[in-house]
């Protein structure tokens, strides 16, 4: 028989999947496609009771059958604790979450030794979708409905703060229509992936909630998000190493701190990120707008990154590249830096409570290939004009063209030939 550990990972082997197949669980939903419900095989759905084992179940039947969805009715609750569903399975697998799904609310669920990294894992798939009407609610960024006698079991106050959703080494996976909330950290991770699509989902956490990262990537590469509305209370699309060909297009972002390429090249290691396309970005209420950020005495490149047709509202910092990142107290200074060339802005607009433009670029390796066109930025309402920054264009190269309000923003350095760093040639190729 299979058995099912404390943290939900299927562990042996046996008769369980004949026995499952042999029970009256898969049903035929037309088109070709078996459904096979987790109600099935014990799911109780109340939101009290744990459905875990029930889901690993129903997953292991479905993965062996061609076409099938793995189904959370609607009109149930359903709490899971943290669980890898992995491959490889047959093709064309869809979960349909149509019930809402939860985590649990804290880390007194399981001994110290096994909390997670992630609540939701999924590994080694290909073809994959995840799609439905219902909620995957993380249960971790509020205090409210938890005793005093339970707050220090929370995630939130835990200091164990897993990814909500994450996927690791799958390909041609489709995330889509689903919403999820209130994440311990990242709502939706990729990573050591490829050919993935994000369409229609909301994304939601407060604004205060620290390290909740929208949709975070990490080696990964050929991406399409789109239509999706993401609040949180950090990056709403993170891009690390390893990525490229990355495409985003009409995303609202309110709150959170923006698009951000990066921190890349964190304790001097190599970042490469390239091909990477914003388009139609709508950011409100956010620290930042698009965010390029990068640490000292890293290593690597950041090319070919274009940001267009981005509407920012209260925004602090709408257009930012920071080469001198650190989210420490203090970080040592380094004259290596991951090289940024290539970065176009064009039709940028809206408002901003601090600076509009903060180019700071490195001395050793300065940004090249800039360029800003239809630029306009202007002060929020309300906001005080002594606390109001000029913009910052430092070591940055490029030029400015078509409209560009204030005049100030486009501070570009003009380059007539090759910007020479002040280092030694790179050693190594992305």
């Amino acid at each position: 028989m299979r058995r099912f550990s404390p943290a939900g990972v299927l562990v042996a082997a046996g008769a369980m999947l004949t026995l499952c197949l042999a029970a009256p669980a898969a049903r035929s939903a037309g088109g070709g496609r078996t459904t096979v419900s987790v109600s099935s095989f014990g799911a109780v759905g109340n939101g009290v009771a744990d459905d875990s084992e029930a889901l690993v179940r129903a997953w292991r039947v479905a993965c062996r059958i061609p076409r099938a969805t793995v189904l959370l009715p609607s009109g149930h609750r359903f709490l899971f604790s943290p669980v890898t569903l992995q491959g490889p399975c047959n093709t064309k697998l869809t979960l349909q979450i149509d019930g809402d799904v939860l985590a649990p609310p804290g880390m007194g669920y399981w001994p110290r030794a096994r909390r997670p990294l992630q609540w939701l894992n999924f590994k080694w798939l290909n073809g994959f979708t995840i799609q439905g009407t219902g909620t995957v609610d993380g249960q971790s960024t509020s205090l409210t409905n938890h005793s005093p006698a339970n707050v220090s079991q929370h995630w939130y106050v835990s200091g164990v703060k897993p990814t909500l959703i994450r996927f690791y080494s799958s390909f041609n996976v489709s995330v889509r229509n689903i919403r999820v909330t209130n994440s311990p950290q990242c709502h939706l991770k990729f990573d050591s992936s490829g050919g993935i699509t994000v369409k229609n989902i909301t994304i939601s956490s407060p604004g205060d909630s620290l390290n909740t990262d929208g949709i975070h990537l990490q080696n990964t590469r050929d991406v399409d998000i789109r239509s999706s509305s993401i609040g949180c209370g950090d990056d709403c699309i993170s891009i690390q190493t390893g990525c490229s060909n990355v495409h985003m297009k009409n995303i609202n972002c309110n709150p959170g701190h923006g698009i951000s390429l990066g921190g890349l090249g964190k304790d001097n290691s190599l970042a490469c990120v390239s091909d990477v396309l914003a388009d139609h970005i709508n950011v409100e209420n956010a620290l930042y707008g698009v965010r390029i950020k990068t640490w000292q005495g890293g290593k690597g490149t950041v090319r070919n990154v274009t940001f267009s047709n981005v509407r920012v509202a209260n925004v602090a910092t709408p257009i930012a590249i920071d080469q001198f990142y650190c989210d420490a107290g203090r970080c040592g200074n380094r004259t290596d830096a991951v090289e940024i060339t290539g970065v176009a802005y064009r039709r940028v607009v809206g408002t901003y409570t601090y600076q509009p433009v903060h180019l700071a670029c490195s001395d050793a390796r300065p940004c090249t290939g800039v360029s800003m066109a239809d630029v306009r930025l202007s002060p929020a309402s309300g906001s005080a004009a002594g606390a109001l920054r000029r913009p910052l264009c430092w070591k940055s190269y490029g030029e400015a063209a078509g409209m560009i309000e204030p005049a100030a923003i486009g501070c570009l350095q003009r380059s007539d030939g090759f910007v020479t760093p002040f280092t030694e040639p790179f050693n190594y190729t992305c």
